[in-house]
């Protein structure tokens, strides 16, 4: 069972915490995270963009000119795909990229990312982050003295100081328990986790 420190805002070491190895302590696949990833990703694509072909093209209906005499080749429309201001051959149509993924696989990942950033000591515990007014500069400060530039803060709870006082921090972002997912835990150098909070992701894993 790993056991991690957790520290106070001044970066002081507070308490021991023990976590279950069946969490933060899974064997890292990176072809399973490659999945979840690419899952996710798909997911979040509107998938709207969209051409016109030669039959949706204004204009067009009338012969340009006639079948034979002209030395021209034939042509039938001026919206073919051939002519400037014609169709696109096989262009994009709205469509939706997402695919099924199983649940248990996209919940092994979500612990494979939380492992990888626990073997690679890029896993913060806090035993509080509490902000008594939305001060955008207080917890500039804060981080600054966890070294904290590029981080993913998990909250327990609805925190609207909290929200409101980090999302003008470049690089920082503030999410729930309920929607930790692996892309954001990968995209970002540190994963914070105030003390609270791993109860909850404790129990939604497990």
């Amino acid at each position: 069972m790993p056991t991690v420190d957790v520290y106070d805002i001044k970066r002081q070491k507070v308490a021991d915490l023990d976590l279950p190895d069946e969490i933060f302590n899974v064997e890292v696949r990176p072809d399973v995270l490659h999945s979840v990833v690419n899952w996710q990703l798909a997911k979040r694509r509107s998938g709207s963009a969209s051409t016109k072909g030669r039959s949706e093209v204004r204009g067009g209906g009338r012969k340009p000119w006639r079948q034979k005499g002209t030395g021209r080749a034939r042509a039938g429309t001026n919206r073919s795909p051939l002519w400037r201001g014609g169709g696109v051959i096989h262009g994009p149509k709205p469509r939706d990229y997402s695919f099924k993924l199983n649940k248990k696989l996209r919940i092994l990942g979500l612990k494979m990312a939380l492992s990888a950033k626990l073997q690679a000591g890029e896993l913060v515990v806090l035993s509080e982050l509490n902000l008594p007014e939305i001060k955008t500069k207080a917890l500039a400060a804060i981080l600054k003295d966890l070294a904290l530039k590029k981080a993913l803060l998990i909250s327990p709870e609805t925190d609207r100081n909290l929200e409101m006082s980090g999302r003008n921090i470049p690089g920082i972002k503030l999410l729930q328990p309920e929607g930790l997912n692996v892309y954001d835990v990968l995209k970002y150098d540190h994963l914070v986790l105030l003390r609270p909070s791993v109860d909850k992701i404790v129990a939604r894993l497990s």
